[in-house]
């Protein structure tokens, strides 16, 4: 299951997003720094209008959307990569997560405090990627210590590390991402052992008053001179005061409070979309009598790939994969019809899986 880690400054609105994103009050949120002491998690459905049309096609039993698992961390302060405030407990935490959804404070609030004083989403920032590079700096020096002794020994991987260390090293000294190096596959799994926590990708949340709600985010970006920092499609404007109220509606309420604010999605929806397309991920769907359901792999999955996301053996045991693409699926009545209509493709171990493809796969 995919994991997102929700951190930011204390008090900028990190709890009251996720429990609006979880549909429930599991995290405490309140006007103190570091109400958020523990990690609090949070299993999401993955809405996917798709599914219950393949339901409704194939008579399925039940239907299984894929979920996405948020994790509210700590509020992060100067200082925690030295153990401040709770930084060992934020960063130990960090570390388990697949990704890092940022929360910005771009509201003005004067019943709630800010920990700097005032609001200013771009020092804010730089205080998270400083401290999170700081951390990573502190890692890696431990782990030259010990390359030293590799290297002197003759070991080619211990040598190949170190040529990556000091490719990223200077980077993490300016305060920047490690994930902004161009680095190859190869040097990537080099680093993978390290777990580097700049080396994750990074979601920007900036979080808006309810009037503010349908701000565009090229308009924060531009406003706050984000330009250099945060790539467009990893970044999204959401009010987590709204989504609070959203959360709570379902059905035509929801859609007019929606349009109320401006918006034609909820932010939960399009935090997904931000997240996939920032993690590279798409959906693929497998649909029967059974069940309708969405799987989840990376952009590039080849069709065995895929297969093991259903169940380990099958990836090994792969020998082919019948493949529709949603809308023939859907537009010729199922299985049945695609195959009647030579709509129905068989593919083989070399077959890259595309978002929407409805399958279903052949084993030994």
């Amino acid at each position: 299951m995919l994991s997102i880690g929700i951190v930011g400054l204390p008090n900028v609105g990190k709890s009251t997003l996720f429990n609006a994103l979880v549909k429930g009050n599991l995290a405490e949120a309140s006007n103190y720094a570091f109400t958020t002491i523990d990690s609090n998690v949070g299993v999401v459905e993955v809405p996917d209008p798709r599914l219950q049309k393949l339901a409704e096609i194939e008579k399925s039993e039940k239907i299984i959307p894929t979920t996405i698992e948020f994790v509210d961390i700590a509020g992060l302060i100067k200082g925690a990569s030295k153990g401040e405030g709770l930084g060992n407990k934020f960063l130990a935490h960090i570390r388990e997560v697949d990704a890092i959804l940022m929360v910005v404070r771009a509201f003005e609030n004067a019943k709630i405090t800010h920990v700097e004083g005032s609001i200013n989403p771009s020092r804010d920032i730089e205080t998270i990627l400083t401290e999170l590079a700081l951390a990573d700096i502190s890692t890696i020096e431990n782990r030259e210590r010990s390359l030293e002794k590799e290297i002197k020994a003759g070991e080619k991987e211990a040598s190949e590390l170190k040529l990556v260390i000091d490719k990223i090293k200077p980077i993490l000294e300016q305060g920047s991402l490690t994930s902004l190096v161009k680095l190859s596959n190869d040097e990537k799994k080099l680093l993978i052992g390290l777990g580097l926590l700049t080396l994750k990708p990074f979601i920007y949340a900036f979080n808006v008053s309810e009037p503010d709600a349908q701000t565009s985010t090229s308009e924060i970006i531009k406003n706050h001179q984000l330009e250099s920092i945060i790539p467009k499609n990893q970044a999204l404007v959401i009010s987590a005061e709204a989504e609070s109220q959203i959360a709570e509606l379902e059905g035509e309420e929801k859609k007019e409070f929606l349009a109320e604010l401006g918006l034609k999605e909820s932010g939960l929806e399009r935090l997904i979309k931000t997240g996939y397309e920032t993690l590279g991920l798409l959906t693929f769907l497998t649909a029967g009598s059974k069940e309708a359901r969405a799987w989840t792999v990376k952009k590039g999955a080849k069709a065995p790939e895929a297969a093991g996301k259903i169940h380990s053996d099958f990836e090994q045991k792969f020998i082919k994969v019948e493949v529709a693409k949603y809308q023939d699926f859907v537009e010729l009545d199922g299985w049945k019809g695609v195959k009647e209509k030579g709509k129905m493709r068989l593919e083989g171990k070399d077959y890259i899986m595309q978002d929407g493809d409805v399958v279903y796969f052949h084993h030994s």
